[in-house]
């Protein structure tokens, strides 16, 4: 594996309806959270574009009950799994910043140079 991927997790404990956070630069926070949606595993920066904030208000907890829609904890913006799109809130029309993946061996591993954009 290249000094230039991060691994986040095995790929089957991305559950459907189901996301997880991950702190990959060890800042103590969640920068980047993925989750698996209509079979498809999807990475995204964990920053609203409304004010550039964490979407989860606890561990783990990016989605709605349902597990439909991705959520904003702190102004109730809703996005769409697949796309990221806003279709709710003050940020509609925009788009959660997506990350480049790929699976090694059944592991999610993002490239690393995007992560940058992640730091706090």
């Amino acid at each position: 594996m290249s000094h230039d991927a991060i691994v986040l997790c095995r790929l089957d404990e991305l559950v459907e309806g189901q996301a997880l956070g991950f702190d990959p630069l060890g800042t103590g926070k969640d920068s980047v959270f993925a989750l698996r949606h209509g079979g498809e595993v999807r990475v995204y920066r964990n920053s609203c574009p409304h004010l550039e904030v964490r979407l989860e208000y606890r561990k783990d907890r990016f989605l709605s009950v349902d597990g439909s829609q991705i959520i904003c904890y702190a102004h109730g913006a809703r996005f769409l799994p697949d796309s990221g799109l806003c279709v709710y809130g003050p940020c509609l029309g925009q788009s959660l910043s997506a990350l480049r993946w790929h699976a090694e061996a059944d592991w999610l591993v993002l490239e690393a140079g995007q992560l940058e954009a992640c730091a706090p």
